[in-house]
């Protein structure tokens, strides 16, 4: 007869949570401080919209404890530490202290790592359904990568969404411009006979406002709006996704033994009635 299960408070389930992962918990802390920091800052020069950003930032640090304890997961240490450091990179590094216009390759190095991530917890969801005596569900370890793979490239997408709504929307950039010297288009043949019309070696751009004046960019170039980065970032996250696609489908075909894998999927807590039941049943099969 099963033991009715005790519920554990929230501070129980975060003490208990601090006791499995002091590494994350100390990185946790730390971040958190920082952020803390940088949002008295903010208040001080009045700048709120980076106290919403970090407001922000410390609920998006939450998430994982609450997943965990929601859905009786354990989120190994690496991907814990992973995931935090993202969303500081991201929210305090990218858009406060304006990384994304520092250093070029910051955007990218997020979009790949966010293709890994995403790739990590698809390929998790499914694993712990396959693992799940309850339900009748099984995926071969190829259909297991491309489900994670598939689940990556559509947080990816959703996400340019996002970002292409929010610029419509609010007038903002979070589709970053990208200068460039060179135009192929057929919207600029006189014929309207679709065919494509080059000009290379553009220096610049000349603005025609409606009043009659005349205002050039100074770029050094054609000012594309966002292609260009939107197809980098899809891009970026398609080998994520591909990378840990890979190292998803070696650790199921060699039945868990990959050493890579196990520190970015999330599993079952070996106390968690799905999870007892699971050992059990993996016991009756070795017998």
């Amino acid at each position: 007869m099963k033991q009715p299960k005790e519920k554990k408070s929230f501070w129980q389930g975060v003490k208990e949570e601090i006791r499995h992962n002091r590494t994350s918990f100390i990185v946790w802390t730390l971040l958190r401080l920082s952020v803390v920091g940088v949002m008295i800052r903010s208040v001080f020069s009045g700048n709120f919209e980076h106290v919403f950003l970090c407001i922000l930032t410390l609920i998006l640090f939450s998430l994982p404890t609450m997943l965990a304890r929601r859905l009786s997961i354990k989120f190994p240490t690496a991907m814990e530490i992973l995931i935090l450091v993202f969303i500081y990179a991201a929210e305090i590094l990218g858009e406060i202290s304006c990384f994304y216009m520092k250093f070029p390759f910051w955007d990218t190095l997020l979009h790949t790592t966010s293709g890994f991530l995403f790739a990590a917890i698809g390929f998790a969801f499914v694993d712990i359904l396959n693992k799940d005596p309850k339900i009748k569900f099984q995926l071969s370890p190829f259909f297991l990568a491309l489900f994670a793979f598939c689940f990556a490239l559509m947080i990816g997408t959703l996400w340019e969404f996002f970002e292409c709504s929010v610029d419509i929307l609010l007038h903002k950039d979070m589709q970053k411009d990208t200068v460039v010297d060179f135009i192929y288009s057929v919207y600029l043949d006189p014929a309207n006979a679709n065919a494509v019309i080059i000009k290379r070696g553009i220096r610049d751009v000349i603005l025609v406002f409606e009043d009659g004046t005349q205002q050039a960019l100074g770029v050094g170039g054609y000012l594309d709006i966002g292609l260009y980065d939107t197809m980098e970032d899809m891009f970026v996250n398609f080998i994520g996704a591909l990378v840990f696609s890979f190292i998803g489908y070696f650790y199921v075909k060699t039945r868990g033994k990959g050493k890579i894998a196990k520190h970015f999927i999330p599993t079952l807590k070996e106390g968690s009635e799905e999870g007892q039941e699971g050992k059990a049943e993996e016991t009756e099969e070795t017998e």
